[in-house]
């Protein structure tokens, strides 16, 4: 049987965007269904594998979008969207992958779940793309998404506190106002599409905040403490507000973790 870090690996050497949504829903298929071993006999890449296009820039040479009103405005924001979930399934695969050793049978399924709802959301953003005219890798992207993946490599506490308490916990408190925008613009399908990804966002946080506590309780540590000490350490950029509390305490984040640290 194949182990599932060797499964995870594959995926993650799969740069290629619709080859890389099949191989990530297959791991967490087969994952789910007892045909991987609970085994970790390879290593994960130091990163994953990538297309040819985006072109990927430092975040200050990225282009301003536009106003959304516009054709140009509106194809930027879907891509940047997208964008944003293609490196997602990265970072969920690499959580999963890379810690899930140390972390347990739990852990795996969580991530691995959650790797395969961010290859569903990439999916629905490229095929919005395609109905504007345009496609995934027709603009420039970020750059520096992986880099909070590549700072906390050595660190499970660290990259819950980061990637799923920080960033993703972000995307809770931007996407209610892209998605009214969105349907102010007369979009509902682009509506239902931000609204099935906030949907599962929450869940996403929420598996990040339960295995951080995990973590932190087993060695004593006050959870909003430890995780205040973490991401002072290791994120390089503000907490912002104004924040989504509803959405945030819905996954376990109560302002005791982030009110006081916000710029």
């Amino acid at each position: 049987m194949q182990s599932v870090a060797s499964a995870i690996r594959a995926a993650l050497l799969t740069g290629e965007p619709r080859a890389k949504c099949f191989a990530t829903r297959d791991v967490a298929r087969r994952w789910r269904k007892g045909a991987l071993a609970f085994e970790f006999d390879v290593t994960m890449p130091p990163e994953p594998a990538r297309p040819e296009r985006p072109e990927l820039l430092a975040p200050n040479r990225m282009p301003k979008r536009g106003k959304f009103g516009s054709e140009r405005g509106r194809i930027a924001l879907w891509h940047s969207l997208a964008h944003i979930e293609f490196v997602a399934i990265d970072l969920a695969l690499d959580m999963a992958g890379r810690f899930g050793e140390q972390m347990g049978e739990e852990f795996v399924s969580d991530f691995l779940s959650v790797a395969a709802d961010e290859a569903m959301h990439f999916a629905l953003l490229a095929r919005k793309l395609e109905r504007l005219g345009s496609q995934y890798g027709a603009l420039p992207a970020h750059g520096g998404l992986w880099q909070a993946a590549h700072d906390t490599r050595h660190d499970v506490a660290a990259r819950l506190a980061v990637v799923p308490m920080v960033l993703e916990a972000r995307g809770l408190d931007v996407t209610p106002a892209t998605l009214e925008r969105v349907r102010a613009a007369g979009d509902e399908h682009g509506a239902k599409i931000l609204a099935r990804i906030l949907d599962d966002e929450i869940r996403h946080v929420g598996f990040g905040t339960k295995h951080f506590l995990k973590v932190v309780e087993s060695s004593g540590q006050v959870p909003s403490e430890a995780w205040k000490t973490l991401v002072s350490a290791h994120f390089r950029g503000p907490i912002k507000p104004p924040f989504n509390d509803s959405a945030r305490l819905a996954a376990g984040l109560s302002r005791d973790f982030y009110e006081d640290v916000a710029n």
